[in-house]
């Protein structure tokens, strides 16, 4: 694969990978520096990349790469999502219980290993398939399937306040 080709192959795939980083805590700043990174790397390693994994390779390189800076501020960052205005037609009771709903879906994946808040935003929001999954998180097809029953269990349990 040439660089060339390259650009049109990792231009939508790096903001995919951006909206998923930020899915998983990162703000928009750190992201947007993993990609950087990610794209880099991948500029790097390119003779070495299979380009049927690409898109896994670039996933895991992102993700590592936000886990690492993480690890290196020694904190994790949890999003801040800027609050949304209501549509002028929608109704604002509405809007505020469909607001406090996500609110409540959204600390119940924060308390989620990271591994199974992963695979849930890579099933639900990501819609991807367990296929999909199991090439960008290397681990076979069966164990995608039972590690994401498990996920949606324990998120089932934190929501309903079970724990």
């Amino acid at each position: 694969m040439k660089p060339g080709q390259l650009q049109y192959i990792l231009q939508p795939k790096m903001q995919d990978i951006r909206n998923y980083l930020i899915r998983l805590g990162a703000p928009a700043a750190d992201a947007e520096d993993v990609v950087q990174d990610t794209v880099y790397k991948a500029l790097l390693y390119l003779d070495s990349i299979d380009e049927r994994k690409l898109s896994a390779w670039l996933y895991r390189v992102a993700i590592n790469g936000y886990y690492d800076l993480c690890r290196r501020r020694k904190r994790i960052v949890l999003p801040v999502d800027e609050l949304e205005l209501p549509a002028m037609d929608e109704d604002p009771e509405v809007f505020v219980l469909q607001q406090e709903r996500l609110e409540d879906i959204e600390l119940a994946l924060n308390e989620l290993l990271p591994l199974y808040k992963e695979l849930l935003i890579m099933k639900y929001e990501l819609e991807l398939s367990y296929q999909e999954i199991s090439d960008l998180l290397g681990i076979r097809v069966n164990q995608v399937k039972s590690a994401l029953f498990r996920a949606r269990k324990q998120f089932q349990k934190k929501y309903r306040g079970e724990w």
